[in-house]
C-alpha cells in the first residue's frame, strides 16, 4: 500500500454508510484528511464516531460508499485487511493489553509477528518509544500493575510500534480517572508536534479545540458541520451543533 506520507490525501471517505440490521449508524459520511492533519470527531454518544473509525480500520465492513487511504481504495473487493492495518494504528478506550505479557512483550509482539522485525530491533524501537513517553521504568511490569493512564499510554506506544502512517484514537480518555487524562492528552499533543496524521473521536472539547486542525460534528450518522476549531466552537452555523455545545458548556466541559 502507498505510504500516507507519499500521498497528499491521507484519507478520503466518500458516501460511507454502515448499517447493523435495520439500524443505520453511518448515513453518507464524506471526509477527506490531508497528510499530517489532525481531525477531531465530536458529537453525542451514538452519533457514529466510533463506527466510522472501525470502518476505516476495516474492523467493520462498510454497507455502502468507499474509503481511500493514501490514494488506494481499502474497501474494494479482495483487499487484504491485515495489510491495510499495517499502516493504520487504532487505540480504543479499553486498553486491550495482554494481561499475561509484560509491557515490553505487549509492544514488541506485533512488530515481530507482522513486520518481521528481529527481537533486537523490536526491543530497541520499543524501548525508544517507552522512554519517549515516560514509561521506560515500566517495561517489565504487567498491565495490572499500571494505572489506567499508564496502560493507555502503553496502548498508544503499542500502536506506534507498528510505524503507522495514520493513527485512529477512539475516546482514549473516557475510561480514565480525570487526574490521569492529562498524561494521555500530553502524549497525543507530542504526536501532533511530530506530524502524525490523526483522526480522533473525543468528548474532551477543550482538547479538541486546542489540538485539532479541523473539527467535525457528527449527528445521527452524518457530518453535520465541520471547520477549524475557532469557527466550530465560537460560531457554529447549525442549530444542532449550537445545541450540543451549549449543553457541553453548561456541563462545564468546555
Amino acid at each position: 500500500m502507498t505510504a500516507v506520507g507519499a500521498h497528499p490525501e491521507a484519507l478520503h471517505a466518500e458516501g460511507v454508510h454502515k448499517s447493523f440490521g435495520r439500524l443505520e449508524v453511518l448515513r453518507g459520511i464524506d471526509l477527506t484528511m490531508a497528510t499530517h492533519e489532525v481531525v477531531c470527531l465530536i458529537g453525542a454518544s451514538g452519533s457514529g464516531k466510533s463506527t466510522l473509525l472501525r470502518c476505516i480500520d476495516l474492523l467493520e465492513p462498510v454497507s455502502g460508499g468507499r474509503i481511500m487511504v493514501a490514494g488506494r481504495e481499502i474497501t474494494a473487493r479482495g483487499v487484504d485487511a491485515n495489510q491495510v492495518r499495517r499502516g493504520i494504528g487504532i487505540v480504543f478506550q479499553s486498553f486491550n493489553l495482554f494481561p499475561h505479557m509484560s509491557v515490553l512483550r505487549n509492544v514488541i509482539l506485533a512488530p515481530r509477528k507482522v513486520l518481521g522485525l528481529s527481537r533486537q530491533q523490536a526491543v530497541e524501537e520499543a524501548d525508544a518509544l517507552l522512554e519517549r513517553f515516560g514509561l521506560a521504568d515500566k517495561r517489565l511490569e504487567y498491565p495490572d500493575r499500571l494505572s489506567g493512564g499508564q496502560q493507555q499510554r502503553v496502548a498508544i506506544v503499542r500502536a506506534l510500534a507498528m510505524r503507522p502512517e495514520l493513527l485512529l484514537l477512539d475516546e482514549v480518555t473516557s475510561a480514565l480517572d480525570p487526574e490521569l487524562v492529562a498524561d494521555v492528552l500530553d502524549v497525543i499533543r507530542d504526536l501532533r508536534t511530530q506530524g502524525m496524521t490523526m483522526l480522533i473521536a473525543t468528548h474532551e472539547m477543550g482538547f479538541a479545540r486546542d489540538i485539532a486542525d479541523r473539527v467535525c460534528f457528527l449527528d445521527a450518522g452524518q457530518i453535520l458541520e465541520e471547520g477549524p476549531p475557532s469557527a466550530i466552537f465560537s460560531s457554529p452555523k447549525e442549530p444542532r451543533t449550537r445545541q450540543f455545545l451549549d449543553r457541553i458548556i453548561r456541563a462545564g466541559r468546555l
